[in-house]
């Protein structure tokens, strides 16, 4: 296939919109999935969505001889809102790179490694079993995926996960943990011009805890905490009775992020006229470059160095992927084997199409030789 075709049938899968909070578009990138295996020696097992979510679809093929399975996993949802492509992020291609929403988190590393296990399950070269996980919710933490994740996970000698290279093509073999909370905070309102000392503010109590919150960041250990969104209070002239805000947590070791769960959710109210309630917790354990990540890692640079790439991976990452919940089984797990480019999450978002074609031929040589 020539860059000019992979880049062309790319382009259709970044031009269907698929945000998380839009199954219509999630599921209709599971149809170009399932079009794309039609009539190979691929079974296709499609699970359908909850909670308003779209489907999952995972795919099977290789030697059904009881070894472990060797899998792939990618997410087929988005973060730019449903006509991101129409205004400020066409799809469109300028030199080596493919603009879109998506393209490079991650529709491009879910495109070209299904090409590549394609190509394996045609060709009958894997040593083992070997199954494509596809899922819909990555972006807003795998709450209907992640059980099915573990489940692939612990039946597989290794994981494989599509998202985008970094820094110039290296992969990733270690990820911080991540945790999410949400804080409510309840007052008691009074007029803020004649009744102003009977009220008790439930923003003032909010502003207390969050510089306490902000202030639990520690760079030397890695631990970071920022709170990035915000609202409350019910009119100009009245003390807030309400406030509420959200906290994101990433930490490097599973006992900081215990360590860190355990202090936010026993957050004590500075005023104790103000309650709080704390809900949340770690949603994605830390994934650690532990000797069967390493070792691995070596497979990879072995395969790459075949098709002549120099292999190289990158310091742990502060986000989170589905490579978290595998790792932390103790499953050895890479990450980073998508699509190079850029731009993540922003209107710049591109993929660099040079990188499709020896992107390709690494997944096919992992599902060859792991």
């Amino acid at each position: 296939m020539t860059h000019t075709d992979a880049a062309a049938a790319l382009s259709v899968w970044v031009a269907l919109e698929s945000p998380t909070s839009h199954p219509a578009g999630v599921n209709g990138m599971m149809d170009l999935v399932a079009q794309e295996v039609a009539g190979l020696p691929i079974s296709v097992e499609r699970i359908a969505g909850r909670d308003g979510l779209g489907d999952m679809v995972a795919l099977r093929a290789g030697l059904d001889n009881g070894q472990p399975s060797v899998a792939l996993m990618s997410h087929l949802d988005t973060v730019h809102p449903v006509g991101t492509s129409a205004k400020e992020l066409p799809v469109r291609i300028e030199g080596d790179r493919l603009y879109g929403p998506g393209v490079y988190d991650m529709k491009g590393g879910a495109w070209l490694a299904l090409q590549a296990f394609k190509d394996v399950a045609k060709a009958g070269t894997a040593k083992r079993p070997m199954v494509f996980l596809f899922t819909p919710d990555e972006e807003i933490g795998s709450p209907t995926s992640r059980g099915l994740i573990e489940e692939i996970g612990r039946g597989s000698a290794a994981v494989l996960v599509t998202e985008p290279a970094r820094l110039g093509g290296k992969i990733v073999t270690a990820r911080k943990g991540v945790g999410r909370f949400d804080v409510r905070l309840e007052g008691r309102p009074a007029h803020a011009g004649s009744r102003h000392a009977d009220g008790r503010s439930a923003i003032r109590e909010a502003a207390h805890q969050i510089l306490a919150i902000e202030g639990m960041t520690d760079y030397t250990r890695g631990i970071t905490t920022s709170v990035a969104l915000i609202g409350g209070g019910t009119a100009a002239n009245v003390i807030p009775q309400h406030a509420w805000f959200s906290v994101d947590c990433r930490v490097t070791t599973l006992a900081d992020g215990v360590m860190m769960e355990n202090r936010i959710l026993s957050l004590k109210a500075h005023d104790p006229d103000v309650t709080i309630r704390v809900t949340g917790g770690m949603n994605r354990p830390p994934y650690e470059k532990s000797t069967a990540v390493a070792a691995l890692f070596e497979v990879a640079r072995g395969v790459a160095a075949g098709i002549g790439l120099d292999l190289q991976d990158c310091p742990m990452t502060g986000g989170g992927s589905d490579g978290n919940f595998t790792a932390a089984l103790g499953v050895p797990t890479l990450d980073g084997l998508g699509i190079d480019g850029d731009g993540a999450h922003t209107l710049q978002e591109h993929a660099l199409i040079s990188s499709i074609a020896p992107r390709r031929a690494l997944i096919k040589g992992l599902l060859e030789t792991v």
